[in-house]
């Protein structure tokens, strides 16, 4: 006891010590006070200028649904609660003028100005115009750069910066996207500047990359993203020095670390000096990795700003005592006024080309999962962007109406899909549920558009279209699993099937049609009434198994009897416009459809089975049921080529880097070849309209390829899954295409299905690369294609989806089609990729359908078929179906329409990517060139579109040029476009074409290589279709 009163004794007298002296500290009679903190600061010559950017960055979508998020619902998952975030930073900035903020979310943005009274959207309107509140980047999301599709892309930022002119007739100036994973040469140049951006921003590079830029001085650049369009495209491009948050010690969210600045003299921790001290030497340090005395902290981080206040204070005070203190200077700024201040400097900054993929943050850490991550939904929004793009066209022939069906709603969830943890597939099990869901919602009201549009369009366009009922038609969603009641329905008497085929393409189309059928005795015939060639093709084991699993999971119930064949012929159809088919039931003594010849290579004498009834014939040896030559008879290119199919055994991250694979990162264990369990033998079928060969590799991957009569390419339908998993381990299922080419490493991707970009194999362009991960770090995401070739062929392979591709070896491509991986990699998302199909209780892992095509080339001629394909691929034909009783309908109802000049079509590498009626009556129209400058010799070059030709029904009033996003004039884009320094600029610049400006009378576009220009048109009056 006495040792214990001895050391309380001692604790009373140090106490009281301490208290003498910080009495002496104080002036006598001192007292706390308000303190009046000057915010006033701009920008100071000479000194280090710290550029604070208050900022939240709010995924659309990822722990939980954009609407949970907007709410603060789902709390349990994150304490996230957007709808706080922009109530509280409005007020904050209503509390000093001098306070700023940027927003870039607009579908959260939208949600948010919706509900707010008149009174309170004043005020806001004039916080935009004063430049406090500044909306950034301005799309619905802050979209993926790997997956999504360039059109896609367009879409969803014009979505939103028609949003922003409409309500505050503003027009964002900087890119803002912090958090992709990896970034793009197309959001470079198209999503850039071609918007009129002056400056784009990121945080995510590769981290060997990253520690060179610090080190060299090169985190900013200019950056040209195409090689056609060069220094007319660039973009100024900042890349943060550490991630979107602030620096160490200043984040200020309640509950943060960070000590705030303790200025209340009365108070115990007065700390001004010190935390002064800490800003100045963040400062300096950033200064000495930064060109120029100007640097940029982004004060906040994800679903910040929660209670506004615990930030601006902070700040507040900062910039009040820093600027006191005098070393450096702080102020309240946006990435704007910070951009501008660089241009100022007349610094000469270094050029970059290509892109930043592949994405690392770590040795074993590729982010290169992600590009095949969710594959079912990556191949619903791509089937839904096509579906929308025919939607708008046909809404415009019919015209736009208040009333009935839209495309607004599935305008919106598109726009949502493109958010960088949506369709890249990063995001959890019940957020994907519901970007699906909001995608089948915005089909039911587009599929309504669409239906009441091709009747509308039928009937009017029709010489004797008066008085008869309404055409109902019904179109098939779940064709993709062999369902569509409207062509399995047993024909009755009399009765025939109407088949319309709508072609949104601006050039006449052949294609083939497969529909189901239940009846083998059936015929089809043109609109001209006469017969054509078709082909009925039984059904194979997988397709059945997945229409009776798939559709019950889908819509709950059972369906019908399953059909027994697939009908196929040949549609022709018109650009921009739609043919009719009628399938019948054959007359007993009349021409049928041709069952197709059935043949397995079981017992074959023959060592080589050929297939192909056209100009390709595929040669696959009979004794290995495997794929051995691809001859062109046309072309004369023969080349010996195989398919296979691989998995990748998925990191479990118990090694001694704890690195996983999972939704985001590709870590493979090891590789297992996918053979055949026994000899199972190949089922070809033949016909008249195409050869398709069966292979049933295991009982989770089988595939259907097909060659058609008319086509030079092979089609591989392939089916995988359920992956099987009672082993524990995790597999990303690969497909590859080989042969002999001799590829010196190099191999070719293209960038959100626009430019193609070379690339080599453990190489790097921007720096020395180590490697670590052969092969993750030379997987690329692909939208469009992959190609490869040597000095004699090219060997392309085009896709329905995005996916993750690379060339490990000469002379082959190899696709990643599917994953399904049993641990989480540790990037925040803490879901395991484990997709799952149920029904009542039962559950099993998803299986995915999917296409990619496959073509050889002589050297220089595979760029037409892949730019015609490509677009072919991404805007499949449209079905409807409707019956008729005799030939009542044909005779009443216009079976064939184009919306253009019926002597016209598009050129070949022109493609019409938007025709849309707006709300104020004006028609949007993109326009598209398809080729890189030197990519093919016949169509990488200036190319004319008639716009008197594509609107031959109505009298154009008035072109205007607008920008990418049609929210500014594209004269006066180019007007403000800021001129930057290039280091070395002036020796290399190359001259670059563009098309020039469209002459009123002759009203011609003119289109360079890898140009897109956007129009606004005035037509004098709506003149209706078939009035």
């Amino acid at each position: 006891m006495a040792s214990s009163t001895a050391t309380s004794m001692l604790f009373f007298t140090a106490a009281a010590a301490v208290a003498v002296l910080l009495a002496g500290l104080l002036p006598l009679g001192a007292k706390a006070e308000y303190i009046a903190y000057n915010t006033t600061a701009g920008i100071v010559p000479g000194k280090i200028n710290v550029h604070l950017v208050p900022h939240s960055h709010d995924d659309v979508g990822w722990l939980k649904t954009v609407d949970q998020y907007y709410v603060g619902a789902n709390n349990s998952i994150r304490g996230a609660c957007v709808q706080n975030v922009l109530d509280s930073v409005i007020s904050a900035l209503l509390e000093d003028k001098n306070r700023k903020f940027i927003y870039v979310e607009i579908a959260f943005f939208q949600r948010w100005w919706r509900q707010q009274s008149p009174a309170l959207k004043i005020k806001v309107k004039e916080l935009v115009n004063s430049g406090q509140l500044e909306f950034i980047n301005g799309g619905m999301c802050m979209h993926d750069e790997a997956t999504p599709h360039y059109i896609d892309l367009i879409d969803q930022t014009t979505l939103g910066h028609q949003f922003i002119l409409k309500e505050f007739g503003k027009v964002p100036r900087v890119g803002w996207q912090i958090d992709p994973f990896g970034h793009s040469a197309v959001q470079a140049y198209l999503l850039g500047a071609e918007l009129g951006f002056d400056s784009l921003f990121f945080a995510r590079i590769d981290y060997q990359d990253r520690a060179r830029r610090l080190r060299d001085k090169t985190l900013e650049v200019i950056w040209q993203g195409s090689k056609s369009l060069a220094s007319s495209s660039q973009i100024f491009t900042g890349i943060f020095p550490r991630h979107y948050d602030p620096p160490d010690g200043f984040t200020f969210e309640i509950n943060d670390v960070s000590p705030p600045i303790q200025d209340d003299i009365l108070l115990f921790d007065y700390n001004v000096q010190d935390r002064v001290n800490d800003y100045v030497a963040a400062a300096f340090a950033q200064a000495n990795v930064t060109r120029t005395n100007h640097i940029m902290w982004n004060m906040g981080t994800d679903f910040r700003y929660q209670y506004a206040n615990s930030w601006f204070r902070q700040m507040d005070k900062f910039i009040h005592y820093v600027n006191q203190d005098g070393r450096v200077n702080a102020l309240y700024s946006t990435p704007s006024i910070y951009t501008d201040a660089k241009n100022a400097a007349h610094e000469q900054w270094p050029l970059k080309t290509d892109d930043f993929f592949p994405y690392a943050d770590h040795p074993n850490a590729y982010w290169t999962g992600y590009f095949t991550s969710r594959p079912a939904l990556k191949g619903y929004v791509r089937t839904m962007s096509s579906y929308y793009q025919a939607a708008r066209q046909l809404e415009f022939f019919r015209g736009r109406s208040d009333s009935g069906a839209t495309t607004d709603a599935l305008a919106d969830a598109l726009a949502i899909a493109q958010h960088h943890d949506a369709v890249s597939g990063t995001e959890r099990q019940h957020v994907a549920a519901d970007y699906a869901m909001r995608l089948s919602i915005g089909y039911l009201q587009a599929e309504k558009l669409v239906a009441s549009s091709l009747a509308y369009l039928s009937e009017s366009e029709s010489s004797s279209g008066q008085g008869h009922t309404v055409t109902h038609f019904q179109q098939c969603p779940l064709l993709n699993i062999s369902y569509c009641p409207p062509s399995e329905a047993v024909l009755s008497d009399g009765k025939s099937l109407i088949v319309v085929v709508y072609n949104s393409l601006g050039w006449k189309r052949e294609e083939v049609i497969r529909i189901p059928v239940s009846n083998e005795a059936v015929t089809v015939q043109d609109s001209s009434g006469i017969d054509i060639e078709a082909q009925l093709l039984p059904l194979s084991k997988a397709s059945l198994s997945l229409r009776s699993y798939y559709v019950r999971a889908y819509l709950g119930k059972s369906p019908s009897e399953p059909p027994k064949f697939w009908l196929a012929f040949s549609a022709t159809v018109p650009p921009i416009g739609f043919s009719s088919y009628i399938v019948s039931s054959a007359k007993p003594t009349g021409r049928s459809s041709t069952i197709s010849n059935v043949y397995t290579s079981e017992g074959s004498t023959n060592e080589t089975i050929e297939v192909g009834q056209g100009s390709l014939k595929l040669h696959y040896s009979a004794d290995e049921g495997k794929l051995a030559r691809y001859v062109n008879s046309r072309s004369l290119v023969t080349a010996s080529v195989e398919q296979s199919y691989s998995y990748y055994t998925g990191n479990d991250g118990t090694d001694r880097d704890p690195q996983a694979s999972g939704a985001y990162v590709f870590r493979p264990n090891g590789t297992v070849l996918i053979k055949s369990e026994q000899k199972v033998p190949l089922t070809v079928m033949r016909g008249p309209v195409l050869d398709e060969v069966h292979q049933q590799l295991n009982p989770w991957v089988s595939q259907i390829t097909r060659v058609y009569k008319g086509k030079e390419h092979a089609e591989v339908e392939f089916t995988i899954g359920p992956i099987p998993v009672d082993d524990g381990i995790g597999k990303e299922i690969t497909t590859q295409i080989t042969t002999a080419m001799k590829t010196n490493k190099t191999f070719y991707t293209d960038s959100n299905g626009r430019d193609f970009i070379k690339r080599i194999r453990d190489f790097r362009t921007d720096w020395d690369l180590q490697v670590n991960q052969p092969i993750a770090g030379n997987y690329y995401p692909s939208n469009l294609g992959i190609y490869v070739q040597d000095s004699n062929t090219e060997l392309s392979v085009l896709v329905d989806r995005s996916v993750g591709g690379s060339s490990l070896v000469d002379g082959q491509i190899e696709l990643m089609l599917h994953r399904r991986l049993f641990h989480d990699d540790a990037r925040g998302v803490g879901e395991v990729l484990n997709e799952t199909v149920c029904i009542l209780d039962k559950c099993e892992g998803l299986t995915i359908q999917g296409k990619f095509y496959v073509r050889i080339d002589n050297v220089g001629e595979g760029a037409k078929w892949r730019r015609t394909a490509g677009q072919e691929i991404n805007s499949p034909l449209l079905l409807a179906f409707t019956e008729q009783d005799e030939n009542d309908w044909m005779n009443s109802h216009a079976s064939t329409f184009s919306g253009i000049d019926p002597s016209y079509a598009l050129p070949n590498n022109i493609a019409v990517i938007t025709l849309q009626e707006l709300e104020n009556g004006k028609v949007l129209l993109r326009l598209a060139h398809l080729y890189e400058t030197g990519e093919d010799k016949d169509y990488s070059v200036l190319a004319n579109v008639e716009l008197k030709k594509l609107f031959p029904r109505k009298k154009i009033s008035k072109v205007t040029e607008m920008s990418l996003s049609a929210n500014q004039e594209r004269s006066e884009m180019e007007n403000r476009r800021l001129v930057w320094k290039v280091e070395g600029s002036a020796a290399k610049d190359p001259k670059v074409v563009r098309g020039g400006p469209v002459d009123p009378a002759k009203l011609l576009v003119e289109l360079a290589p890898m140009e897109i220009r956007t129009f606004l048109i005035d037509f004098d009056y709506l003149h209706e279709y078939g009035s």
